[in-house]
């Protein structure tokens, strides 16, 4: 064991440096866990070693002394910084410390932990004087000019407050805006921000009021300092007199009974994280009883009576082991990073996707980096930065090969395309990944069609195309390992249902590049026949609403290739039958679905996609796949998504099932009722 003294030396230099690193740079080396596990260790050592505590331990500080070149303020009172937990035993002792303290229960105000940038609003007599950053808990940096261009933040208070008033809170960036943000630097050649609390942090502390003026902060407020003799009695009450003075209080702050109120409420805001449109990292546990507060007390840099206790964290530092690039059905060539494990996010992590050429020289990324990734939600981890002063001298800059790595013919990359490609319609990876597709469930939906049959049936050679399907045996697939009688009889029962189809299943599933499920739906109402469509011009596709020029390329393109449709003939000559969309009755008239723009997301209890699709397409209805300004519907059922969000920041209405039942009634057309599908 090493001695206590040197590694107490060694955490305290690591910690001062990511400390600059984080709150001075806004450039962060490691993840927050990772800076958590650290403090966590000194943390321990200083308790068992009382000695070894030095008064520039960052155990005894907050963050990091501010930038001089904002200039400075001095806090009243001190900008204490909160102690982390992790595990749900944490939670208990920390409750059972207030309890003793209590002589009985406690109430507990539970808030989201926003990630962002602590501040200090000053008012005196009601209007705004000073703003600075938490700094190092004692002094902060003078960010006045730069808070004013927070529309959020009052200039002047509404209605009695005291003559000086110290209001805390944290600046922050919604999740659209921050890639929107992105977006624009990408296109203008600028560095891109990691995440939205780099963003933040960057676009507070900017030098220049005017810059900061463009950024979209946002701020939640969430406790005082000095009030000038006003007293709250609980936490509650303090958060309603922010809300009457003018300032942004979090809806989701919520009384919590005890240790089981806490954990549920925890579990709770664990299960929404994802779909709200801002990021949080855990939730803030304080006691309500402000007097109880003052009886507890404080350490040197954390209050005894509130805690954060965190999520499983979203980004991890790792190192990237190999590259390798992978060929997809439609030939693309994505680069993926496989690194060595690491838990985020609450699973272990050994892949991340590279995207393109570009994206892997944008980053400057190596095989053997050390690299931040993160993951959010369910979405494909993604590497956030490269740690260069980690580099291995010998890396060198990588490069995708000049010829498909599965068929060994020469790739193309076409103008004003970042993807790179195998052109070789025979690729055995292209098939696979075309055949999964087809079969997939927004397509043909075959049933124990999936990834893994998909590739035994290529691998095999029984399936060399997607019209190979049609003529398979049952001889054949029981000849194949871990197929019996039963399983082949009900695979060809599956393929063979998939002849009565719908148009838009049928495009779809031929995997047409830009062509997905809500887009094959739009052609399929505009021409109804597949021959039609493969015989469209150019100048007819882009004709059709919805439908741009880089899609009808594609579209276009792909039907004048002759192995396409070829492919198509020998489908039709096995018997698939695309059928064409339901149609308004003629008798109909117009109806409240007429003209109306609709988006989908969610799951809901009574239909498919394809079914709610159909049903407000037949009553003259349009379903797209984002939401815009032009959406005049969101129909969102069990668990939506990201699209819901943004239909309420941009007021547009949304529909639940019942309500989008009454609405497809009042067309006077009947609704199915079939189960459910996400959207």
């Amino acid at each position: 064991m090493s001695d206590p003294a040197q590694r107490a030396a060694e955490l305290r230099e690591q910690l001062h440096y990511h400390n600059y690193r984080y709150y001075t740079l806004d450039d962060p080396v490691i993840s927050d866990a990772e800076y958590d596990q650290l403090l966590a260790e000194l943390q321990a050592l200083e308790e068992q070693h009382p000695e070894l505590i030095t008064p520039d331990s960052p155990t005894q500080r907050v963050g990091a002394p501010p930038r001089t070149e904002l200039g400075t303020v001095q806090h009243s009172l001190p900008m204490m910084s909160l102690q982390s937990l992790f595990t749900d035993d944490e939670l208990a002792r920390f409750d059972e410390n207030c309890r003793e303290a209590a002589g009985g229960g406690v109430a507990y105000l539970g808030e989201p932990k926003f990630d962002g940038l602590a501040v200090e609003l000053v008012y005196i007599n009601g209007v705004l004087e000073v703003a600075a950053t938490r700094g190092d808990g004692i002094t902060g940096e003078d960010v006045t000019e730069n808070v004013r261009t927070i529309k959020q933040v009052p200039l002047r208070l509404r209605g009695a407050a005291p003559p000086r008033l110290e209001v805390r809170g944290e600046v922050y960036m919604r999740l659209g805006d921050f890639e929107a943000l992105n977006q624009r630097r990408e296109a203008a050649g600028e560095p891109l921000f990691a995440n939205p609390r780099n963003a933040a942090a960057g676009s507070l502390r900017q030098l220049d009021s005017a810059i900061t003026a463009q950024r979209p902060l946002a701020i939640f407020c969430y406790d005082v300092g000095l009030t000038d003799g006003l007293t709250f009695a609980t936490q509650e009450e303090m958060l309603a007199a922010l809300r009457g003075w003018g300032f942004p209080v979090n809806d989701l702050a919520r009384l919590c009974e005890g240790l089981e109120g806490c954990r549920a409420y925890h579990a709770e805001l664990g299960e929404k994280r994802d779909s709200l449109p801002y990021e949080i990292d855990g939730v803030v546990f304080k006691v309500n009883d402000r007097r109880l507060q003052e009886e507890l007390g404080a350490r040197s840099r954390s209050p005894r009576w509130a805690v954060a206790y965190k999520f499983p964290p979203r980004q991890a530092t790792t190192v990237i082991e190999r590259i390798v690039p992978s060929v997809g059905r439609t030939g693309a060539i994505t680069p993926t990073a496989y690194l060595r494990p690491v838990r985020v996010g609450g699973v272990t992590v050994s892949r991340a996707t590279l995207h393109n050429q570009d994206e892997i020289d944008r980053k400057d990324i190596r095989e053997g980096d050390t690299v931040i990734i993160q993951r959010a939600g369910d979405v494909i981890p993604q590497v956030v930065k490269v740690i260069p002063e980690h580099r291995p001298p010998d890396s060198a800059p990588y490069r995708l090969p000049q010829t498909c790595p599965v068929c060994g013919t020469p790739t193309v990359r076409e103008e004003g395309d970042a993807v790179l490609r195998c052109p070789s319609v025979d690729c055995p990876a292209q098939i696979e990944g075309r055949l999964e597709h087809y079969a997939s469930r927004g397509a043909l939906d075959i049933e124990g069609l999936g990834e893994k049959w998909a590739a035994i049936l290529t691998r095999e050679g029984l399936v060399r195309h997607v019209y190979d399907l049609y003529s398979l045996t049952k001889e054949q697939l029981v000849a194949l390992e871990r197929m019996g009688d039963k399983s082949a009889e009900n695979l060809l029962a599956a393929i063979e249902r998939t002849k009565q189809t719908t148009l838009a299943r049928f495009l779809y599933g031929l995997g047409i590049l830009h062509v997905g499920a809500v887009v094959a739906e739009t052609l399929a109402q505009a021409f109804g026949d597949i021959r039609k469509l493969m015989e469209a011009s150019l100048e007819e596709l882009t004709q059709v609403p919805g439908i741009g020029p880089e899609i009808a390329a594609s579209v276009h393109g792909f039907f004048r290739a002759p192995q396409n449709r070829e492919v198509v003939e020998r489908l039709l000559a096995a018997g698939v039958n695309p059928q064409p969309p339901a149609q308004v009755p003629a008798s109909a008239g117009p109806g409240p679905l007429t003209g109306k723009t609709f988006v989908l997301t969610g799951t809901l209890e009574g239909f498919t996609r394809d079914q709610a699709t159909a049903e407000i397409t037949a009553r003259g209805g349009k379903v797209t796949g984002s939401v815009s300004k032009k959406t005049d519907y969101v129909i969102a059922g069990a668990d939506p998504g990201s699209k819901l969000t943004k239909a309420q920041e941009l007021g547009v209405p949304v529909l639940d099932e019942n309500a989008f039942r009454a609405l497809l009634a009042e067309s006077g057309l009947g609704t199915p009722a079939q189960p459910g599908l996400d959207l």
